[in-house]
């Protein structure tokens, strides 16, 4: 470098290159490009700034190519996949995780379609050594979308809430209620009927949940103890028959109990 920073060259380097660096995940060449200066000068640059480099973040490292989108156009499909992020899914900067259990084995394969139809990239199935399934993308570009349309790397300790743009349409309501419910949903039996209960430690989540069902017009309990129910008979019969769970488990409790 020609001379010594000031301190307020040093602040505004150091915020400009984190943006392009870490923010905006852009490699140490596509930086140089944009600067008008060598490889080796930003790199420079970095280490004076004390900002870590890691190549493997970056989506060029051992030549890997951008093979997926970016679902900018709302859907009823994406509605549904956020419902069952916010039930059993997990994000982390570079990854997109469901974890199901092991009874799960169909609707396994139902989650890593709706994310093959969405991101139209492969999605990986791993199983872990007591037969729980982890549906996962690893993606530093898609994490980082989803981390700005709200999905956070801890549901409970951010108290995570649905996009605001599911209530801009009923059929987005139905399709992330049945998200979440396949994930995060049970139906039991009571003594004299069927309940359906969504769980979940997140309490802006189920007050949403609750608007969404009161617009369907379901009558719906308050919330209490993390929970939300359903107990009126026509009520349970119209939540199968409309929202239409895809989660086998759910179905076939619900036919044993009818």
């Amino acid at each position: 470098m020609p001379k010594k920073w000031t301190i307020g060259e040093r602040n505004q380097n150091y915020k400009l290159l984190y943006k392009l660096y870490k923010n905006e995940n852009k490699t140490i060449r596509e930086i140089g490009e944009m600067l008008g200066v060598s490889e080796k000068t930003i790199f420079k640059r970095l280490k004076i700034l004390n900002i870590k480099t890691d190549k493997t973040q970056k989506s060029s490292y051992c030549n890997k190519r951008k093979t997926f989108i970016i679902p900018y156009k709302k859907s009823k499909e994406l509605a549904e996949f956020f419902g069952i992020m916010l039930g059993d899914g997990s994000l982390s900067p570079n990854q997109i995780m469901v974890t199901l259990g092991s009874k799960e084995n169909e609707y396994v394969l139902y989650v890593q379609k709706i994310l093959q139809n969405i991101f139209q990239t492969y999605v990986n199935i791993s199983i872990r050594k007591k037969g729980y399934c982890d549906v996962y993308i690893s993606s530093v570009e898609i994490s980082k979308w989803l981390k700005n349309e709200g999905l956070v790397y801890n549901k409970v300790k951010s108290q995570v809430d649905a996009p605001k743009w599911i209530f801009n349409n009923k059929s987005y309501c139905e399709s992330f209620i049945r998200g979440f419910f396949d994930t995060d949903g049970s139906v039991y039996k009571l003594k004299y009927g069927i309940q359906i209960a969504l769980t979940n430690k997140s309490a802006p989540l189920l007050i949403s949940l609750q608007k969404m069902l009161i617009t369907l017009e379901y009558r719906v309990s308050k919330v209490s103890s993390y929970k939300i129910y359903l107990t009126r008979q026509e009520d349970i019969n119209r939540f199968f028959r409309e929202i239409k769970p895809m989660n086998l488990k759910h179905l076939k409790r619900f036919e044993s109990f009818k």
